[in-house]
């Protein structure tokens, strides 16, 4: 239920097993809001049988970006959706500086950017030990979020898999690709909010170590801010 005034609308940055996902889950349920995660469309795209679900499919098994027009175009259409009339969450996007500028050109208002943060090292560690169940995106791992029986989704029952993008390799190449892009966007919003342009987000930097609960509680107390 929605605790903090009518409308909320954030960008959670960071790199990949950062734990974006889980934080994103527990804020739209907090504040009633949809979340919208490139990610995952393109993934459901990339499961298709169609000519752009192909070159999407190997372009994520690679670690590599998806052009932005293709995810600029996911998200117009997700966000003239009634369920985001009141808010929404973006949860890996927008992950370069033309696609954070097409929001600025569109007049998209959003409210907080909240960056997420770990060691590189942390991050590999994460993700390694990340498991998914693929019919509803919930996210478990090994160590910080077991499932309650291993390698099942606690409830269906159903198996949890790996995802295919989650080995060292793609991953190094995928923490390379955002120190090269998406971080730039860091400094972005930065700038823009000591701009002192009044439509610019609130923009904080949140530790993502510890348990989900302390993550999330840290992420809560920035967004009273």
């Amino acid at each position: 239920m929605q605790t903090m005034g009518a409308n909320m609308r954030i960008i959670l940055l960071g790199p990949p097993g950062v734990g974006k996902g889980t934080q994103a889950e527990l804020l739209c349920q907090h504040f009633d809001i949809p979340q919208i995660s490139t990610g995952d469309m393109l993934r459901d795209l990339a499961a298709s049988h169609s000519s752009l679900g192909e070159k999407i499919h190997h372009l994520i098994a690679s670690g590599k970006l998806v052009d932005d027009h293709i995810v600029l175009k996911l998200v117009e259409e997700r966000i003239k959706q009634k369920d985001c009339v009141h808010g929404f969450l973006f949860d890996g996007f927008p992950r370069t500086i033309a696609q954070a500028d097409a929001l600025k050109h569109d007049r998209v208002k959003i409210d907080y950017v909240i960056e997420l943060y770990l060691d590189d090292e942390d991050i590999i560690d994460h993700i390694a030990g990340r498991l998914i169940h693929p019919a509803s995106g919930r996210v478990y791992h090994n160590a910080y979020h077991p499932p309650k029986i291993p390698d099942k989704d606690d409830e269906t029952g159903e198996p949890l898999i790996h995802r295919i993008d989650d080995n060292r390799e793609t991953i190094l190449q995928r923490l390379h690709i955002y120190r090269e892009h998406t971080e730039l966007l860091i400094h972005y919003y930065q700038n823009w909010m000591k701009s002192g342009d009044t439509f610019s987000p609130k923009y904080h930097a949140v530790s993502g170590e510890g348990s989900i609960k302390q993550v999330f509680e840290r992420i809560l107390e920035n967004l009273k801010n």
